[in-house]
């Protein structure tokens, strides 16, 4: 595997001091003091109330432990841990209008939901599956941790493995998992925050811009007219976030195409991938795949990795090459 190097070709030294500065800044944001806050708060304990959803499986232990025991009873414990670390790389053709002429073909790769201290292999697995890959662009939509609260040094472990697999910047955004606390190890990594932001991508003198925000689900500290600011009319907009629980605002930003994840595509679904419980509010044809809202254009990730338990039935895990094109 490659070594890994600092982005903009700039020394690990240079590149945390940028991280500071960028954190700074994060410091004096209304949304990144609240988190914070809540981030405090916030317990794993706490299954109900909360977010945007009342009932947090997630922060369930005992719902991990009746179901594992339960798998393991019927003998399908195993199975649906192999299922688990069975990550597919999927292909998703996008047309967007507003697309400019050289970024038609333009490939970004979305990894989304990754857990990634899930269980020891797993990250060493998804570094793995994402390293022959070829893309012009790689986005992280959120949820590197396993659990809400707690350690999280052995998600930062993975993350700077994973970090080691991919080529050319990485840019990222914040999911309910996560804690504030990452991100200066994120940056110092190479991983780009977006954090209620937007950045201009350029391709032969045009630009798309790519706008990312907070957790919209558990903190709702999503901004996303703040993330806009600096984005022209008129221009193509793609949006990071970790769910698809705000569709209808980016709808109204006249965004063109939003990638998201947070549902697993509800991880152990019936056969025929039948969503159970997709844990966000939103319509069922939003929980996974491609789908379209008014003249947004979205799709959300199944997800890469696992949560609860390390299991996954009628829903494989997945990576995804968003492959852009002009009408």
């Amino acid at each position: 595997m490659k070594r890994l190097m600092p982005i903009n070709g700039s020394d690990d030294r240079t590149q945390l001091t940028a991280g500071r500065e960028v954190l700074a800044d994060y410091g004096q944001d209304e949304a990144m003091n609240r988190r914070k806050a809540l981030e405090r708060g916030h317990s794993d304990t706490r299954v109900f109330g909360g977010g945007k959803t009342f009932f947090h499986p997630e922060n369930s232990r005992l719902s991990a432990s009746l179901l594992r025991r339960l798998l393991k009873l019927t003998g399908m414990l195993d199975r649906g841990r192999r299922n688990a670390m069975d990550i597919a790389v999927r292909e998703n053709l996008v047309t967007l209008p507003r697309l400019p002429k050289s970024f038609d073909g333009f490939t970004v790769l979305q990894i989304s939901d990754l857990h990634l201290d899930s269980r020891p292999d797993f990250a060493p697995c998804l570094a793995e599956v994402v390293a022959p890959l070829e893309y012009d662009l790689c986005v992280l939509t959120g949820d590197y941790r396993f659990h809400t609260r707690g350690d999280v040094r052995p998600a930062l472990m993975g993350l700077s493995l994973l970090r080691e697999a991919l080529n050319g910047d990485v840019y990222a955004v914040l999911g309910n998992h996560d804690s504030s606390d990452m991100i200066p190890d994120m940056l110092t990594m190479g991983y780009e925050l977006l954090y209620n932001a937007s950045v201009p991508i350029q391709r032969d003198g045009q630009k798309i811009y790519l706008v990312g925000v907070d957790d919209p689900h558990f903190f709702q500290t999503d901004d996303l007219e703040k993330a806009l600011t600096a984005v022209p009319e008129g221009i193509t907009r793609m949006l990071l976030a970790h769910s698809p629980e705000i569709y209808r605002v980016a709808e109204s930003a006249d965004v063109d195409f939003m990638v998201c994840g947070h549902t697993h595509g509800g991880q152990i679904a019936l056969p025929g991938g039948k969503v159970l419980y997709k844990n966000a509010r939103c319509p069922s044809r939003l929980a996974s795949g491609n789908w379209q809202y008014g003249s947004l254009k979205g799709y959300t990730s199944v997800g890469a990795g696992s949560s609860l338990l390390d299991v996954r039935f009628n829903c494989q895990p997945e990576v995804v090459l968003h492959r852009l094109h002009c009408p």
